[in-house]
């Protein structure tokens, strides 16, 4: 009978010890960093598919998006920011609310699906945002852009979701060279980065885009293949992002995997430990 009592003892000990380091992970999650998987090509080469990154949600303050969302398709798990703190949302303000500065890497809920995208902060409230021949006029000030060569990668399925890269030497086959130009952009303020260029498309040139007070305009680094503020969010896009939709702050890469699975160790990216995000 003691060694029943003892074993049932040690059962609910190891269940208060599981329930006690979920609750303090959930804590952790909701206020300091939030893990993000890159999963697609829209910010590259600043992030690649498969990079492993935390996001810093004391850099913004926090809102409603703060806290975590627990999305797992395979076993029809799907609990999103809204269901636990909806209540929160609504007034567009942050608690402790910070001001994110343009060039930001920035992990924010899409308007529109509530899922989690990360783009680049390129206009801030009121700022006049144009892009003519796929270059970004900010006010009417032209955001420079210098060669800085050719970004290259192998045209094989990338991700668990396989998703094959768009190459600016056309089509190309299995194994070959995917190619795509390089630039630097330096933003009205000073920060640099990179961007690349498939090709001429629609995204290439827009309208003058006035962003609402209260709201901020992304865009994808890889900027021929991503959705972003450019089109709105209800035409399949971002639109206008509201301040109290953004999640944190992408400030560097933990590490990287070019395989399907961030646990197939043998594809780490060697290079891309701890690489901080420009």
């Amino acid at each position: 009978m003691a060694t029943e009592t003892k074993k049932s003892g040690g059962i609910v000990e190891t269940i208060k010890t599981v329930v006690y380091a979920l609750l303090i992970a959930g804590v952790f999650r909701t206020l300091f960093f939030q893990p993000f998987w890159i999963p697609s090509g829209s910010m590259k080469d600043t992030l690649l598919i498969g990079d492993f990154l935390f996001v810093n949600k004391m850099a913004y303050g926090y809102s409603y998006a703060s806290c975590p969302s627990v999305i797992i398709p395979q076993i029809g798990l799907d609990i999103d920011a809204q269901d636990i703190c909806g209540m929160f949302d609504g007034d567009n303000s942050r608690f402790l609310g910070g001001e994110p500065q343009r060039g930001d890497v920035v992990v924010f809920r899409h308007p529109s699906t509530g899922r989690d995208f990360i783009k680049r902060l390129i206009g801030l409230p009121g700022d006049k945002v144009q892009v003519t021949n796929g270059v970004v006029f900010i006010n009417g000030e032209e955001a420079p852009q210098e060669p800085a060569g050719t970004f290259e990668e192998v045209q094989s399925p990338q991700g668990p979701q396989r998703l094959r890269p768009r190459c600016e030497n056309g089509p190309v086959g299995e194994g070959g060279a995917c190619l795509k130009s390089r630039f630097i952009e330096t933003l009205p303020g000073g920060s640099q980065h990179a961007i690349l260029n498939i090709a001429s498309q629609g995204s290439d040139n827009t309208p003058v885009y006035t962003v609402p007070e209260g709201h901020y305009f992304f865009m994808g680094d890889n900027r021929d293949n991503s959705s972003d503020s450019r089109v709105p969010s209800l035409a399949n896009g971002v639109g206008f992002v509201p301040y109290e939709n953004l999640v944190g702050r992408a400030d560097r890469v933990m590490f990287s995997s070019a395989g399907r699975s961030m646990l197939f160790f043998w594809t780490w990216r060697g290079d891309r430990f701890f690489k901080a995000i420009e």
